[in-house]
C-alpha cells in the first residue's frame, strides 16, 4: 500500500540527514521533493502546493524552538501531522441508529459496492451485534442479485430481493417494511453502479435516497483510480449529498491521491477502507494510522486490534502455561496459524508492523504461505502432533510421503519448530536476548 509514495517521501527526508538544523536552504529541496512525491501519487498540484507550503512554514517556525530535534525527524513529524489533518483528523463513525438504521450504498460501476455491502454487513453483525438485512436493488447487472444472495448466506445476514421487480425504489421501500416486520435493526441497500454523467441513473439514486431517507449514505470508490476518484466523488456528492466515502482495493497499486485528498476536496470523511476480496477485509479509516503507513511507520495499533479480535483470553492463557512448561506442540502451532489467517491478508498484516513493509516489499506473500506447514502437520498422527519428540526417521519418511514434501524439508521444518519452541520457552522464563542468541550459533553477532 502506497509503496511508491513512501519511497519518494523517504528520499525527500534524506535531504536533511546529517544537517544540524533546519534552514530555508536545506528545507527548500525537501519541500520540492515532497511536492513531487504527492503529485506523482496523483494529488492535485494546487493541493500539493498548499500542503507543502504549510509544511515549510511549520518547519521553519518550529526549528527555532526545537533545536535539539534532528531535522529529518522533525520534518517527518510535521508531514505526518499535516497529512492527518488533510485526511480528516480523526476517525468518523457510521450512523445506524434508527428503527431500523438504513445504509444506502452508492458508487461507480466496478467499484466493489456489492462486495463492500456484504463486508459492512459482516462488520456490523459480528463486531456491533446488529441483525442485518441486505437489500438487492441492482436490477441491471446480470447475476447481481445472485451475488448478494450468496454473500448474505456466507456471513449469515438476511437478504431481501424481488427478482421480478425492476423498480429499485419500490424494492427499497418494501425492504424497509420487511425489516420492521422481522426485527432487523440495520438495512443495507446495495444499488446499481452508475456513471456521474448518466443523468437517468443519477436521478434514480436520488429517488431511492428521497424515498427511504437513509440514516447513512456511503459513496464507494476504487482507490486505484487516483484523482479521477476524487473528481467523481465530488460530482456524486453534489447530487446525493452522501455522508461518507469508502475506499476499496487499497491492496492494489494505490498511488494515494484519493486517500489523501477526498476529505479536502469533497468535505466528506473517509469512513471505511477495504482491501482484498475476503469478507473480513474492512477497516474503519483512521487518518493518523493511514499517515503512519504512508510514511513507512506501520500501523501496530490496527495490528493489535485485529489480533485481539481473534485470540480469546482463555486460549491465550492455556498456551502461556504450555509454553512455560515447554509443552508447546504441533496442534498448538496449527491453531495459531488458523488464528492468524482469520486476521486477514498476510502481507497486509506484516506491513502493519513497523519496518516490515521494506522487508516484504519484493516478497510474494499470500494466504498460501502456510499451506506447506499445514500439510506437514496434518500428515502426522495425533500422537506425533502432541509428542514431537517421537519423530524418528521412519516417521519422517511417512510424513514426507503423505504431504508430498522431501525429507530434508520435513527436517528443516522440525528444526525451525524446535528453535521457535525453545525461544518462546526462554521468553516465558524472562531470559535476556543475549542468552537466547547464545542458544543458536547461527543467530550470534
Amino acid at each position: 500500500m502506497f509503496e511508491s509514495l513512501n519511497e519518494k517521501l523517504e528520499g525527500a527526508f534524506k535531504n536533511l540527514t546529517g544537517d544540524g538544523k533546519i534552514t530555508e536552504i536545506n528545507v527548500a529541496q525537501s519541500i520540492k521533493e515532497i511536492r513531487r512525491a504527492l503529485v506523482s501519487a496523483d494529488v492535485n498540484y494546487g493541493i500539493a502546493k498548499e500542503f507543502t507550503d504549510k509544511v515549510k512554514d511549520e518547519a521553519l517556525g518550529t526549528s527555532n524552538v526545537l533545536s535539539a530535534v534532528k531535522p529529518g525527524e522533525l520534518m517527518v513529524k510535521i508531514v505526518m501531522d499535516e497529512m492527518i489533518d488533510l485526511m480528516g483528523g480523526q476517525a468518523v463513525g457510521i450512523n445506524v441508529k434508527g428503527s431500523p438504521g438504513v445504509v444506502l450504498i452508492s458508487g461507480l460501476q466496478g467499484s466493489g459496492k456489492t462486495t463492500f455491502s456484504a463486508k459492512l454487513a459482516k462488520y456490523l453483525k459480528d463486531k456491533k451485534r446488529h441483525k442485518v438485512l441486505l437489500v438487492a436493488c441492482d436490477v441491471y447487472r446480470p447475476a447481481a442479485i445472485d451475488q448478494l444472495t450468496v454473500l448474505a448466506e456466507q456471513i449469515g445476514a438476511g437478504i431481501y430481493k424481488e427478482p421480478e421487480n425492476k423498480n429499485p425504489v419500490s424494492i427499497a421501500e418494501n425492504a424497509i417494511v420487511h425489516a420492521k416486520q422481522n426485527q432487523y435493526n440495520v438495512v443495507i441497500v446495495d444499488t446499481a453502479g452508475r456513471l456521474a454523467v448518466d443523468e437517468e441513473m443519477m436521478a434514480e439514486i436520488e429517488s431511492i435516497r428521497y424515498a427511504i431517507e437513509p440514516t447513512e449514505t456511503l459513496f464507494v470508490v476504487d482507490s486505484m483510480t487516483g484523482q479521477d476518484a476524487v473528481n467523481t466523488a465530488k460530482a456524486f456528492n453534489e447530487r446525493i449529498n452522501y455522508d461518507g466515502v469508502v475506499l476499496t482495493k487499497l491492496d492494489g497499486d494505490t498511488r494515494g491521491g484519493a486517500a489523501l485528498t477526498i476529505k479536502y476536496t469533497v468535505g466528506k470523511p473517509i469512513k471505511f477502507i477495504s482491501t482484498g476480496e475476503k469478507l473480513d477485509t474492512i477497516d474503519v479509516f483512521h487518518p493518523d494510522r493511514m499517515a503512519q503507513r504512508i510514511l513507512g511507520m506501520g500501523d501496530i495499533v490496527s495490528f493489535v486490534e485485529k489480533a485481539q479480535e481473534q485470540f480469546d483470553e482463555k486460549e491465550t492463557k492455556r498456551l502461556e502455561k504450555k509454553i512455560r512448561k515447554n509443552k508447546f506442540d504441533f496442534n498448538d502451532f496449527l491453531s495459531q496459524i488458523n488464528q492468524i489467517r482469520k486476521m486477514g491478508d498476510l502481507k497486509s498484516l506484516m506491513n502493519m508492523i513497523p519496518g516490515m513493509s521494506k522487508m516484504t516489499k519484493n516478497l510474494d506473500i499470500d494466504d498460501t504461505a502456510f499451506n506447506k506447514v499445514e500439510a506437514i502437520i496434518l500428515s502426522m498422527t495425533p500422537h506425533e502432533r502432541t509428542h514431537p519428540e517421537v519423530l524418528n526417521m521412519s516417521r519422517k519418511k511417512r510424513i514426507a510421503k503423505g504431504c508430498g514434501q522431501k525429507i530434508h524439508e520435513i527436517n528443516m521444518f522440525i528444526k525451525q519448530f524446535d528453535q521457535m519452541k525453545k525461544m518462546m520457552h526462554m521468553m516465558s522464563k524472562g531470559k535476556g536476548m543475549n542468552q537466547m542468541m547464545n542458544q543458536f550459533p547461527g543467530m550470534r553477532q
